[in-house]
């Protein structure tokens, strides 16, 4: 298993993933975006889950980026 300093903190579509993360930006945390069926399309093969991504941040910024995910999702869930 290999250490990582980033973390993920979000699973969701594309829509609520462009949200988080253009708000991740503008309090200066550079989110890492992973996208299974974008890298699985361009490499020739499918996705079992289409459309979902994960986000990722540095370790560091964790406890800023919860915050954020948690105030985007609670407004979704409204």
């Amino acid at each position: 298993m290999t250490d990582s300093n980033y973390i993920k903190v979000f699973t969701g579509s594309f829509i609520i993933v462009q949200l988080i993360s253009d708000k991740l930006n503008s309090i200066g945390i550079s989110p890492v975006i992973k996208d299974e069926t974008e890298s699985g399309r361009l490499a020739g093969f499918g996705s079992s889950i289409q459309g979902l991504q994960e986000i990722y941040v540095h370790k560091d910024e964790l406890a800023k980026a919860i915050e954020v995910v948690g105030s985007v999702t609670a407004e979704f869930e409204s």
